[in-house]
């Protein structure tokens, strides 16, 4: 049979019933959607037990004179939202608390990508040396706030003043003074998180292509042209997820500014998340703390949805 037949006979068989194969093509994705559903199932039972159902309640109760122990409860209004922003102390801690995550993030970042491509490189005692930058952030930050606690201690008997002694040098009061004290917090913050984030720079690193370097190198580019032209491009999802996960650890912060300075002095390294823990459990204050916290997450949010959309722009510009 030649082609002109084939085609002529092909062209008079029945056409197909396109609405049974749609009827069964709806129905193997409603199984197939149903099958998912299952697995996610619980998963979702999780996120509601534990994130959806406290989100209401505490919505809730910030509307209400709730003490934490008693259900007998009046509802105030906005009355709550009304004395979190007439409260010095925890107008200073969202002040700290932001200045925290601000210094926390640039400072990390600026200095983990030069220390990423230097661990990037072939020198003897390579491994061991990640070994130790990555050793830093092994130890939570509340255990690193106690040992820097005696560090720092603004006593003769503090390490650092001790060692200012033998040089004849007067103590310096590190946590007495209310500059030094948030200098301390944020400087150990920094030193410990760089490590980690320098780690994972480097895994990014470890992913670009050599033939660009060695293109760059034969076009006559420097080692600093390579670096903003091919390094920094490269490692941008890279500083994205970094970022993000340094900016919003560090709006959540609670465990070494507590551990260190317990907040003081004064309320100079107060914090949000232990003005929420103090007002709500310590002082059975649950309708101000829940609306501190109702607060706190929408602002958190913003924040980081700012900074994801910038993160966005900037992934695009050197895609």
């Amino acid at each position: 049979m030649t082609n002109a037949n084939v085609t002529s006979a092909a062209t008079k068989l029945p056409p197909l019933d396109e609405t049974l194969y749609r009827r069964r093509r709806r129905a193997q994705g409603l199984r197939e959607d149903l099958t998912s559903f299952w697995f996610l199932l619980p998963i979702l039972a999780v996120f509601v037990v534990l994130f959806l159902v406290p989100l209401v309640q505490t919505l809730y109760f910030s509307f209400t004179d709730f003490n934490g122990y008693s259900m007998d409860m009046n509802w105030v209004g906005l009355e709550n939202y009304a004395k979190v922003f007439s409260d010095s102390s925890t107008l200073e801690g969202l002040g700290f608390t932001i200045l925290y995550a601000v210094v926390v993030t640039l400072g990390v970042t600026v200095l983990a990508i030069p220390l990423a491509v230097v661990l990037n490189k072939r020198f003897v005692g390579r491994n061991f040396v990640r070994s130790v930058f990555f050793f830093f952030s092994v130890p939570s930050l509340a255990i690193m706030g106690m040992v820097w606690k005696y560090i720092f201690s603004p006593m003769k008997t503090g390490v650092v003043n001790s060692v200012l002694a033998v040089f004849g040098l007067d103590p310096i009061p590190w946590l007495s003074n209310n500059a030094l004290a948030k200098f301390c917090v944020i400087f150990i913050a920094i030193w410990a998180q760089i490590g980690w984030h320098a780690t994972l720079y480097l895994a990014f690193l470890q992913a670009i292509p050599a033939d660009l370097y060695e293109q760059a190198t034969v076009d006559g580019a420097n080692a600093w042209q390579q670096f903003v032209h091919i390094t920094l491009p490269q490692l941008t999802p890279g500083i994205v997820t970094s970022t993000f996960l340094l900016m919003s650890g560090g709006l959540k912060v609670y465990d070494l500014p507590y551990t260190m300075t317990k907040g003081g002095p004064g309320y100079s390294t107060y914090t949000v998340t232990q003005s929420i823990i103090q007002q709500g459990i310590g002082q059975s204050q649950y309708g101000i703390g829940s609306a501190l916290a109702v607060l706190f997450f929408i602002a958190t949010g913003v924040v980081v949805f700012l900074q994801m959309g910038v993160s966005n722009l900037i992934s695009r510009r050197f895609q």
